[in-house]
């Protein structure tokens, strides 16, 4: 069995994609490489860590499933033991519930058999006694070193073209001055530099997807969208967070009030383009590229 700093994995694989998952704590995914490639797209920070009433929470690197709205301690439940397996003929569900809260945590994973796309079921069931309001939230810590690309809605929205058609949520430690971020009428680039302060945005994607360039490969998320539905930190479907260690590209459902035994998915489908000489230069064929 291959190991994670230590920590057994597993692994399912096609000819064009490889990923990684923890055996034994999760649910986590911690590596994610092109055939071919032994370059991991996710961060690795295996010293990356901060205390909880119920012991210390790593962060680790990789891919995980938290509940949104953020809080201290409650998103910030340990996940190192008690991961439940179960295999099946296009890939994995990894399932654990937190003890502290209730709420069962699974990602269902599954490959596809022709291509490089993997698509991902998030879902959370409160198996507590109480109703409990919260949103599924997928997060992928990726390598510094390349350019995160979030496409912003154009055109009107109104006959007369006077209503808003952008917005954004700003955290606190936000700089709008930091120089790592790009403005464009129809993007947001962010240059994922080992910087600090922290940064972070959201906002609400109506194309419904992201993307992460790095060293050649280009990873897109795309995620399903209720439009009709409330979502959490100002209607964001969509964030990014960027320290000096690691770029998150973050998504989030809508928010639900769960009652006991009622549970709500967030699904991902990730597809990778390989073998690109250049990073993404925005332009007009760039974007169809992508957003097909």
């Amino acid at each position: 069995m291959s190991t994670y700093y230590n920590l057994p994995t597993k692994t399912i694989e096609n000819k064009f994609v490889k990923l990684d998952y923890l055996a034994e704590a999760g649910p986590r995914l911690v590596r994610l490489s092109a055939a071919g490639s032994d370059a991991n797209l996710f961060a690795e920070v295996p010293d990356s860590k901060t205390p909880t009433p119920w012991g210390e929470y790593r962060f680790l690197g990789g891919h995980r499933l938290w509940h949104s709205p953020e809080d201290l301690p409650r998103t910030y439940v340990p996940d190192n033991e008690g991961l439940v397996i179960s295999e099946h003929a296009q890939g994995v569900t990894l399932g654990n519930t937190e003890g502290p809260t209730g709420i069962a945590k699974s990602i269902d994973i599954r490959l596809a058999p022709d291509q490089p796309k993997i698509t991902l079921v998030h879902k959370l069931e409160n198996t507590g006694l109480w109703p409990v309001e919260l949103a599924p939230w997928a997060l992928s810590q990726l390598a510094l070193g390349g350019i995160a690309i979030f496409p912003l809605p154009v055109g009107s929205v109104d006959p007369a073209g006077l209503l808003p058609n952008r917005q954004v949520s700003l955290w606190p430690y936000t700089r709008l001055t930091d120089e790592r971020l790009e403005l464009h009428d129809d993007f947001m680039i962010f240059h994922a530099r080992p910087q600090l302060p922290p940064f972070k945005v959201g906002y609400f994607s109506q194309h419904g997807w992201t993307g992460y360039y790095n060293k050649g490969v280009f990873l897109r998320k795309t995620q399903d969208l209720h439009p009709d539905m409330p979502y959490p930190d100002f209607n964001c479907t969509t964030e990014t967070y960027c320290n000096d260690q690691f770029i998150e590209l973050e998504t989030l459902g809508p928010l639900r009030t769960l009652k006991p035994g009622e549970s709500t998915t967030l699904t991902e489908t990730w597809d990778l383009f390989t073998n690109l000489a250049d990073a993404p230069d925005l332009t007009d064929e760039m974007r169809q590229a992508f957003a097909d």
